[in-house]
């Protein structure tokens, strides 16, 4: 009961702890984008950086510094202001330290015995807050121990879990810095780290422990789709990877230790992933495992002692082809031939697919390991091996080889003796990886960090500029380690002290991409639009309307001939809508090739503009400068201006030729339209407008089915058309009429044909007309607007 009773806190005192924890999961701490600026013009945040600031403050849970409610008061001196926490935090007791002389400070029934006097040498975790949510199992963390300005201290810091429920594990402290990895139970868990150092001994025979406490909550996220770990063999494989006679001897090289090592590497994906989202301002979200109940194998003990937990789950799938006929491929990625580099994806894709059968319209994220590639030290290539990664289809994948396996940790006890290994890579048993994995701690971080870049392009990530999506994994060890080993791949000592300024990374593009993704949604996330389309309206005086149902998220700018993204704009937590994204912004040539030139003037340059709604979806203007051509204008009657949207639909088919109505209701006012025929089949194949003097315009023709479909609208009410809902791909597949009172007429034609579009005028336009092309049927279709 004495437990329970520290943990009956007052209501405000525990807001106010969890307030300081993160300002708000999405804001900013670096002022560039704030919830008060504008959402509709340029002034938000853009990055051209590699990282943003880092989101690490020492004085967030350093529980010797004063009380988090006095911290809040700090708000008129630049600190960030607190927000509104996102769902009610468990009462937990504040992050204790202590020290005692060898003595157990948490009895057998988990009730803690906090001596009275406080220790300057108890570690203090700076990464998190005492209360925070999280929704990862195997969390990073960050601390200090003592003041490393003016008294460093080596030693060990070693991590208790809740109630004993995972075997405890000793992480190094280097200059009284250190980072540790610790294993979360669904619920409250209550965390008790130990320092110990030798220079702090008093001479006795038992060193001083320096002890502190913090609670972590762990929401596991159940409603968004997992990413699914596969190990693929050839249909005759023995289930072996290569490794050196040494490590074969110690750990085995059979598919057990296959599974065991590609299980922990995962959980660092996922660990790095979750640290980096936080860091960017973005909540603590990551992607997460189809996990099932099986003996564990995170901690080395669990193995030995046949321990059960619930653990992220590899499946093991044979493909169709034999060993031989796979390495026979000879497809590595840097090495084959450039007509066959796609082929063992295909036959790993078809494999997947025929494992988790997905039903029409399910997607599924699934990172495999080709477990048979092989090392031919006779040709110098890795056989059997591609790294490759793709969002596009059903079956959204990355596959990487094993040659580098033998050097991935089997557990979380060996993650820092993995990343500071300095045993050189024995190239007569392992590749040694673009001669960058010289050593097994390099090869960790190129095996582990490059597969991670492949799962980067599942997500849907394209290379950078900077980070992961570079080739950044080559300093992934600084991670999970506060120091660097001797380098062979720059033949360098390396970092004395590695801290998180010195990490790899996430781009901030990278970040984005995750923060509207599926598989990184949290339970307090809007629900996403099912349209994910973007609209694109030149309209006057050089302006340029964007408009998404689901909100506009980012934009990315490309000078002419560049092939990663240098400048971009983004346009998160603003107010206009309820999942934080603006659903109209306005910008102008002049300002956005400003943004990718500065003050060089470069007017021959083109510039391509690639817009991201808040559902993913993507437009992209390959030359700004088309946007204000004839093309986009229209000439109206009375000396009115009309301006196209993006067009919809190829406009490729065999006889097409232009269509172009503009409706007389929108400029007569003797004219009033009553009901919109819909002429289609399994395509759109026309559209013809009645009027009330019994006139009409036909776009289009009137195959389909005979007669049509009439809508008809609600003139007494003053009902008027608002625009329209469009699926469409080469061609239109299907319309679906929307009004001003929102009414919606259903889908006319293929309703599940192609992507759907909404095309509702942007504030301050009307539907002026609509134009496209027909040939069979209606192959290109966009909306003509006017004020």
């Amino acid at each position: 009961m004495p437990f329970f009773k520290q943990l009956r806190r007052s209501r405000p005192s525990f807001r106010t702890t969890k307030s300081v924890e993160s300002k708000s999961n999405e804001s900013h701490s670096n002022g560039e984008m704030t919830s008060g600026q504008s959402s509709t013009t340029l002034d938000t945040s853009s990055y051209s950086s590699v990282t943003p600031p880092s989101s690490i403050k020492p004085d967030r849970s350093s529980p010797n510094l004063p009380a988090l409610n006095e911290c809040n008061d700090n708000n008129a001196n630049g600190a960030d202001p607190p927000a509104v926490t996102q769902r009610p935090p468990l009462h937990t007791t504040p992050m204790k330290r202590n020290s005692v002389v060898n003595g157990s400070v948490m009895s057998s029934n988990g009730a803690s015995r906090s001596p009275s006097s406080s220790s300057p040498y108890a570690p203090r975790i700076i990464s998190i807050s005492d209360g925070s949510w999280v929704h990862q199992k195997v969390l990073l963390l960050y601390g200090q121990t003592g003041d490393p300005r003016h008294h460093p201290l080596d030693g060990t810091v070693t991590a208790y879990h809740h109630q004993d429920n995972f075997p405890s594990v000793s992480w190094p402290v280097t200059a009284s810095h250190f980072k540790a990895l610790v294993h979360l139970v669904p619920g409250p868990n209550r965390l008790r780290f130990d320092f110990v150092s030798t220079k702090l001994s008093s001479g006795s025979a038992h060193p001083a422990i320096h002890s502190s406490w913090i609670c972590i909550n762990y929401l596991p996220l159940d409603s968004a789709p997992p990413l699914h770990l596969v190990v693929l063999l050839g249909k005759d494989s023995e289930g072996t990877f290569d490794a050196s006679p040494e490590k074969t001897q110690r750990e085995g090289r059979g598919l057990d230790t296959a599974i065991r090592k590609y299980r922990t590497a995962a959980y660092l994906w996922q660990a790095f992933t979750g640290e980096q989202m936080f860091r960017n301002n973005l909540g603590r979200r990551c992607f997460r495992f189809e996990e099932e109940w099986q003996t564990g194998t995170l901690s080395r003990r669990d193995v030995a002692n046949g321990q059960m937990r619930n653990e992220a789950k590899v499946h093991v799938v044979r493909t169709e082809k034999t060993v031989a006929e796979l390495r026979d491929l000879n497809i590595a990625q840097q090495y084959g031939p450039a007509t066959q580099k796609d082929e063992l994806f295909k036959i790993a894709r078809d494999a997947v697919r025929n494992h988790f059968q997905p039903q029409p319209g399910q997607k599924q994220y699934v990172s495999v390991l080709l477990l048979d590639s092989h090392w031919d030290t006779g040709s110098q290539t890795i056989t059997g091996h591609a790294a490759l990664g793709s969002d596009g289809g059903d079956i959204k994948m990355a596959i990487f080889g094993s040659h580098s396996l033998q050097s991935y940790p089997c557990s979380l006890e060996e993650v820092v003796d993995a990343f500071s290994d300095c045993s050189r890579t024995n190239t007569d048993f392992v590749a040694n990886d673009c001669g960058e994995a010289g050593s097994n701690w390099e090869a960790a971080n190129i095996g582990i960090g490059a597969h991670l870049h492949e799962v980067g392009h599942l997500f849907g990530c394209p290379h950078q500029e900077s980070g992961i999506m570079l080739r950044d994994y080559v300093r992934l060890n600084r991670t999970f380690t506060t120091r660097e080993p001797f380098s062979t791949r720059t033949k360098a000592q390396g970092l004395k002290l590695s801290l998180p300024q010195d990490e790899c990374s996430w781009h901030r593009l990278d970040a984005l991409r995750f923060r509207f993704h599926p598989c990184f949604r949290l339970p307090t996330d809007a629900p996403v639009s099912s349209d994910d389309s973007v609209q694109v309206w030149p309209v006057e005086n050089g302006k340029i309307l964007i408009t998404a149902s689901s909100g506009i998220a980012f934009l990315e700018l490309y000078a002419e001939g560049d092939q990663v993204c240098r400048s971009f704009v983004e346009y998160l937590n603003t107010e206009s809508s309820p999942n934080g994204l603006p659903k109209q912004v306005t910008v102008t040539e002049s300002e956005l090739r400003q943004r990718v030139f500065g003050g060089e003037r470069e007017k021959k340059k083109q510039v391509r503009m690639t817009i991201f709604s808040g559902a993913l979806g993507s437009h992209t203007v390959n030359a700004l400068s088309d946007l204000k051509s004839k093309r986009s204008v229209v000439k109206l009657p009375k000396g009115h201006t009309g301006y196209k949207s993006s067009q919809l639909g190829f406009s490729q088919m065999e006889g097409s030729h232009p269509e172009q109505v503009i409706l007389d209701s929108a400029f007569v006012s003797t004219k009033l339209l009553t009901s919109i025929k819909v002429y289609h089949g399994a395509s759109l194949d026309g559209l013809e407008f009645f009027y009330e003097d019994a006139t009409s315009q036909l776009f289009g023709g009137r195959g389909g089915k005979p007669g049509g479909d009439e809508f008809v609208l609600d003139t007494r009410r003053g009902e008027i058309l608002l625009g329209f809902y469009v699926r469409a791909g080469a061609w239109i597949d299907g319309i679906e009429i929307l009004t001003s009172l929102g009414r919606k007429s259903g889908i006319y034609g293929n309703a599940h044909g192609g992507s759907g579009h909404t095309l509702i005028p942007p504030l301050g336009y009307k539907v002026a007309g609509v134009s496209g092309s027909c040939g069979p049927w209606v192959d290109g279709f966009s909306l003509i607007i006017s004020h």
